[in-house]
């Protein structure tokens, strides 16, 4: 790893555009509330 890098050349990557009537948020939940969902999608079959 160098100590330093240079970005004064660097270009962004594309951007994806959100599909239309989707917004994106950001919230804060629970833990529990968290493992419920996750309880959830284990019992439905999915996840890992």
């Amino acid at each position: 790893m160098k100590a330093e890098y240079d970005f004064s050349k660097a270009k962004r990557g594309a951007r994806v555009a959100a599909p239309t009537g989707k917004t994106r948020i950001t919230i804060r939940l629970d833990t529990d509330i968290i493992e419920w969902f996750r309880q959830q999608v284990n019992e439905a079959g999915c996840g890992n």
